[in-house]
């Protein structure tokens, strides 16, 4: 990430600190309540987090979720940050949000953090990075930005995130699919095993046409995994070489010559009109008597 690209994260911790339109010190967070506390705020006190990486929220799942919340609670707090007095913005949590506001709450359990926008950034994704519901292409658009906008090798995400290194690497060859296999993705007409059977073939057309095949005849994911194996076996196969064209003149000229010699006299010819003429000798004789052929000759 280039030092342009950081700064476009937002205004630093430093900056929120110094600025005299929020109540946040470098030792606490005056207001009701102080950072590192548990506490119920009220819900549109929360800004959303415009760092969000996740795209698409379930709409009865979230039904499902606020019916909960209206007979059990918010059993698990929501993360915000500190933005002033009174202020805060959603590090995480924006399902229970969504649903607590359509449960009718007027207050919400919070985890207050103090964080400057990067370190927001990392978070957000880090936490949604380990939400079931998110699909394979919303995980791995969070690794790439994990990667991308908080300066994260592979090896300190795969770390961070808890995961093996190669299950990251799987999620990021997602994103080299041609933009219509991702989305059937996204929206699950395939699964990630479909998705990564598709990746170890390189030409787009053949990958376009097994989402065809996949979702037209509901293929298994072993049956996508044969299918690849077939076409990449028919890729691997020799190119047949094009046949020589040779006109019938210039065979007869080369018989005439074999018969002359008496050798075995070969001609070919490409399309362009480039070929060769062979004549295989037998012995040291025959070679004697080709060069005084030719030599006669000019």
């Amino acid at each position: 990430m280039t030092p342009n690209k950081k700064r476009g994260l937002g205004r630093g911790l430093d900056a929120i600190l110094q600025s005299p339109e929020t109540d946040i010190t470098s030792t606490d967070i005056s207001g009701n309540y102080v950072a590192g506390a548990i506490a119920q705020i009220d819900i549109d006190k929360i800004e959303t987090n415009p760092f969000q990486p996740r795209t698409d929220f379930d709409e009865a799942a979230l039904n499902e979720l606020a019916e909960s919340i209206k007979n059990q609670g918010v059993i698990q707090p929501v993360t915000v940050r500190k933005m002033g007095y009174d202020k805060y913005q959603l590090i995480s949590g924006e399902r229970r949000l969504r649903a607590s506001k359509m449960a009718g709450l007027q207050t919400i359990p919070v985890f207050i953090r103090v964080a400057n926008d990067e370190q927001m950034l990392e978070m957000a994704l880090i936490e949604n990075t380990h939400r079931e519901n998110l699909n394979a292409i919303e995980v791995a658009i969070s690794y790439q930005r994990l990667l991308e906008e908080c300066q994260l090798t592979q090896d300190q995400l795969s770390e961070k995130i808890g995961k093996d290194r190669s299950t990251v690497s799987n999620f990021l060859r997602l994103l080299k699919l041609p933009a219509e296999i991702q989305i059937a993705l996204r929206d699950g007409y395939i699964t990630m095993g479909h998705a990564r059977a598709i990746i170890s073939i390189d030409d787009k057309t053949k990958q376009l046409l097994i989402l065809k095949r996949i979702i037209d005849e509901d293929l298994s994911v072993r049956q996508v995994e044969l299918l690849v194996r077939d076409f990449n076996e028919e890729t691997k196969k020799p190119v047949k070489k094009q046949a020589n064209i040779v006109p019938d003149n210039y065979k007869a000229k080369a018989d005439t010559l074999s018969k002359t010699l008496k050798m075995n006299v070969k001609v070919s010819r490409d399309s362009k009109g480039k070929g060769s003429l062979t004549i295989k000798f037998k012995n040291d004789e025959e070679f004697e008597r080709l060069i005084d052929f030719i030599n006669k000759g000019n």
